[in-house]
């Protein structure tokens, strides 16, 4: 295979493989935060609490629809990935060309029917009366947007199926200086209020996401689809949605319970509203180096499965959450240190000093239980990558369940100390789930692997290229080439 511009992770040590792609993917999501940021300081400066309010109630929602958009596109990317590790070229453009179909019409479909149900979702989270109009303006704007978010998810996806981590954060840099010019005049010189910040925000993915694409066609030969391949394959696209739709719903799920939280947190007044938004838009920034870890392990495991180096995925595994643990440390004793400081960057102490109070204790408890949320990132994406997604989206199951009990038992009891158990108490739930579900996936492949045909769970290969590639594997233990050799041949997938 031509790997002009790739990037295999299924040869050298782990633990530098994992930091080197994982550093650009974490320049990435610290400026996607920072842009975030940008939006939160000036609408809490700016326009006030009750502002910051608005926009921090359609978190939830959002989380639940773009969660579910950009789960199905990292879903649909995988069997990109373990194409490019089986070094099967065709399938992988067949899977591109197949993914590319089902993103737009998913596109097209979310974006019509939220933006029409917005009003009626934020009523039924309880949204106080007087954020509500600013809220429905926000919200429905990105919703609206949902297309061009979809377009860099999925762009970036396939960049990183093929070992590239590099390319998206470029234009995450240059989106989010574009974000923050225009969410200066648009809010500042335009008074567009919070339309505004939602506005700067979909041009900004847009520019990101239209500069992916000019880099897939301009240096990714590979990636250049024939007539052939730009056939609708409905074979290959129910395997992308079997594989895509219950990441999404992974999302979606998880996204349920923080509904229902921030359905109670709004019973709970403005003030507790504008709290969970300032402490939960600090807390995703410190989170960000464990979105990069899950998605170098989706990558790394998705690879790593195509080319059957189980042990490699098992190490890759330890590797990630040494670095997970160390960092989880760290972030502790900045956010207790510096936590309040940091918060003061969107809301304002003299005006709101309750609301600072309270997202501050709100940032403590979520970084207490960081260590817990590194090993839910990195142990679900690791089994996604290997193809077992449905595993990974009864994760998610778990955590819906931990927040729902607690928004309706524990914030009724405890008022906003409860709430900020929420995210503490699902990500211990979902690792009792997680932990004994990877180590019966790793001894099922491993089992799989003892037998000459190919695993029933490995979507990527052709019906045609399972006997010929059964017969490498028969062939490969007669002559182990990495014995004699020192590696394998190019075109063995033993």
């Amino acid at each position: 295979m031509s790997r002009t511009s790739t990037r295999s992770l299924t040869q050298g040590d782990p633990l530098r493989l994992i930091l080197t792609f994982a550093s650009p993917l974490l320049f990435g999501f610290l400026f996607q935060q920072f842009y975030s940021f940008v939006d939160t300081a000036i609408v809490g400066k700016v326009l006030g609490a009750a502002k910051l309010a608005a926009v921090g109630d359609t978190g939830s929602i959002n989380f639940l629809v773009l969660g579910f958009c950009q789960g199905a596109c990292a879903g649909f990317s995988i069997p990109i990935a373990q194409a490019f590790g089986a070094q099967d070229e065709t399938s992988m453009r067949r899977y591109v060309s197949a993914s590319i179909y089902l993103s737009a019409g998913l596109s097209v479909l979310v974006a019509v029917v939220t933006s029409l149900a917005c009003p009626w979702m934020l009523r039924l989270m309880n949204t106080p009366e007087e954020i509500i109009g600013s809220s429905v303006s926000y919200i429905r704007i990105i919703f609206m947007g949902i297309p061009v978010t979809i377009l860099y998810n999925m762009a970036s996806g396939i960049l990183r199926s093929l070992g590239d981590s590099r390319t998206p954060v470029y234009f995450l840099i240059l989106a989010s200086l574009v974000n923050v010019v225009l969410d200066l005049f648009l809010i500042l010189v335009l008074k567009m209020d919070v339309a505004g910040a939602a506005v700067a925000t979909l041009i900004s993915q847009l520019v990101s996401g239209i500069g992916c694409v000019l880099v897939m066609i301009r240096r990714f030969p590979v990636l250049h689809l024939s007539a052939e391949d730009r056939k609708p394959d409905f074979r290959l696209m129910r395997k992308l949605m079997m594989i895509g739709l219950p990441m999404g719903l992974q999302y979606s799920i998880t996204a349920i319970g923080s509904v229902i939280v921030q359905w109670s947190v709004n019973g709970l007044g403005v003030f507790a509203v504008a709290a969970v938004a300032a402490g939960g838009k600090l807390s995703m920034f410190f989170a960000c180096v464990f979105d990069a870890l899950a998605t170098t392990m989706a990558t790394y495991a998705g690879q790593n499965m195509g080319a059957r180096e189980i042990t490699r995925i098992q190490k890759g595994v330890f590797a990630a959450s040494v670095l997970g643990i160390v960092y989880s440390l760290l972030a502790l004793v900045v956010i207790f240190l510096f936590g309040p400081a940091l918060l003061a960057l969107f809301v304002d102490p003299a005006s709101d000093p309750e609301v600072l109070q309270m997202a501050v204790r709100y940032i403590r408890f979520n970084g207490l239980f960081y260590i817990p949320l590194m090993f839910v990132n990195v142990l679900r994406l690791s089994i996604q990558g290997m193809g077992y997604t449905k595993i990974a989206m009864l994760a998610g199951v778990f955590e819906m369940i931990a927040r729902t009990l607690v928004a309706l038992f524990l914030v009724p009891a405890l008022g906003f100390t409860g709430a900020c158990l929420s995210n503490p108490a699902a990500w211990i739930l979902a690792n009792l789930f997680l932990f004994p579900c990877y180590i019966r996936v790793i001894r099922a492949v491993r089992d799989r692997l003892h037998v000459p045909s190919l695993p029933a769970r490995m979507p990527f290969l052709r019906k045609e290229d399972q006997d010929a590639h059964s017969l490498s594997r028969r062939s490969a233990r007669k002559h182990d080439c990495r014995t004699c050799h020192g590696k394998r041949h190019s075109g063995n997938l033993a």
